[in-house]
């Protein structure tokens, strides 16, 4: 029961007769409590006040500190791009979303951010706040999928749209889907079916495998997606399974144990810094590259950070890379608006939150309305639209976006064109083909209202 029907219950006869009876359904209310906008479309989240003025909200909850916070810094600048494209009519998202005009519906958009650190609690107070303080009509944010999932909750609790922007976790859009979420990027199922068959392929069947795992949903299920097809498929071992919590400084007693296990191969499910430190602390130790490292969920900036010397060789999937601007004309639109505004090409992060953006102007837009159950159903319709790497399109059953997984291998120093040319793309794989069934992963979407 919402705040709303509990303070009706406990109006008493006399209330509503002095103040005044409006007939819903049958039902008698407060006039004015519950106020009809159209046919069944009753105030439900921050609809319609975060919606009345010349201005729209958006709540981003990013890490900016911590053990990703590289990697939200890039997301960010992702989000305050696609909106000031979407506020001034770029060419580039006119092509993502046609019926932008100088905003969305007649409205401008803001974007608020505020910092999550990664951690759950911390990212659904600060949109609790936003929706408090700034009536927003949208919630974005997530680097870690343990804040995807809660953000998933709280969005379906509070009836306000989330849009993750990075989450590898299965459960995203599996077991903890909601009617309320959408992902746009790939995650652990899929990123296990497109750099599996390279790994059998380059290395052969029967190998040993050790892995590293953070302890959150992300690396439990992107583990079990890697290692299920690798078993299957190619006969590996997993030989251990290292499993350290988000933030470790240290990895040297993983590090020993995977010296000691007989593994040939190292897969990599760390994510942002601790992802660099076990890499460079692998090296450290002298378990690579006698030991061959394979990264199957890349992280925005590890060449860089870790340094294109211990990357190269490496195996990894991802959602983008610049260098895909040669095949595909949007993907070059949104790498020089990028260049122009910050200074560097952009990585995966700051692509996924670019296009998650523009898909939500695009179904707002279409919709015609910021009534939250209308824009969920444009994008349930499942139409076919592009996005930087092709045409796409959203699953109704559980809010995935279809869309492709992108191979790479890191470059040799001598063979980088610029200092940014860290990997080279060995191929772009249609989604659909990685993607488990619809309710594969247990997802069950709640209610529109």
């Amino acid at each position: 029961m919402t705040s709303d029907n509990r303070k009706l219950t406990n109006l008493s006869r006399r209330t509503l007769i002095q103040g005044g009876l409006s007939v819903a359904g049958g039902v008698i209310l407060p006039a004015g409590l519950f106020p009809v906008h159209a046919a069944g479309q009753t105030a439900i989240g921050t609809w319609p006040e975060g919606s009345k003025g010349d201005t729209v909200n958006i709540g981003a909850a990013v890490p900016r500190t911590g053990a990703y916070a590289v990697q939200g810094e890039d997301e960010l600048k992702g989000w305050q791009l696609a909106v000031e494209h979407i506020n001034t009519n770029h060419e580039l998202m006119k092509k993502l979303a046609p019926k932008i005009n100088n905003g969305v519906n007649g409205k401008k958009v803001n974007l608020l951010a505020a910092d999550s650190a990664a951690k759950p609690n911390q990212a659904v107070q600060e949109q609790q706040t936003f929706i408090n303080q700034n009536k927003i009509i949208l919630m974005t944010g997530s680097t870690s999928s343990a804040v995807a999932v809660a953000l998933n909750k709280f969005a379906q609790r509070e009836k306000v749209l989330y849009v993750a922007a990075i989450s590898g976790s299965n459960d995203t859009t599996g077991k903890d889907c909601v009617r309320y979420g959408f992902r746009q990027n790939f995650y652990g199922e899929t990123a296990a079916n497109a750099i599996g068959p390279q790994l059998v392929k380059a290395y052969g069947k029967n190998r040993k495998a050790a892995f590293m795992t953070p302890d959150y949903t992300y690396g439990h299920t992107v583990t079990k997606s890697v290692n299920d097809y690798l078993t299957e498929k190619g006969g590996w071992t997993q030989v251990t399974n290292q499993v350290s919590p988000l933030g470790t400084q240290d990895f040297s007693q993983y590090l020993t144990n995977i010296a000691n296990s007989g593994a040939e191969f190292i897969i990599n499910v760390n994510w942002g810094r601790d992802a660099v430190l076990s890499v460079q602390q692998a090296k450290q130790f002298g378990l690579t590259p006698a030991m061959k490292m394979v990264i199957p969920y890349q992280i925005p900036f590890l060449a860089k950070e870790a340094g294109p010397e211990l990357m190269e060789g490496v195996f990894a999937a991802t959602d983008y890379w610049w260098t895909l601007e040669d095949k595909y004309p949007l993907a070059k639109m949104f790498n020089e608006a990028f260049v122009k505004k910050f200074g560097y090409r952009p990585e995966w992060g700051a692509e996924n939150a670019y296009v998650s953006f523009a898909h939500w102007a695009r179904m707002v837009t279409e919709a015609g309305s910021f009534y939250p159950p209308d824009v969920i159903k444009q994008y349930e319709k499942g139409e076919t639209i592009p996005s930087l790497l092709g045409d796409v399109r959203y699953r109704p059953e559980d809010h995935q976006c279809i869309r492709p997984v992108v191979i790479v291998r890191g470059k040799a120093v001598k063979d980088m064109k610029n200092k940014e040319d860290f990997w080279e793309v060995l191929e772009v794989l249609p989604g659909e083909p990685l993607m488990q069934k619809p309710d594969a992963f247990g997802c069950k979407l709640g209610d529109y209202t």
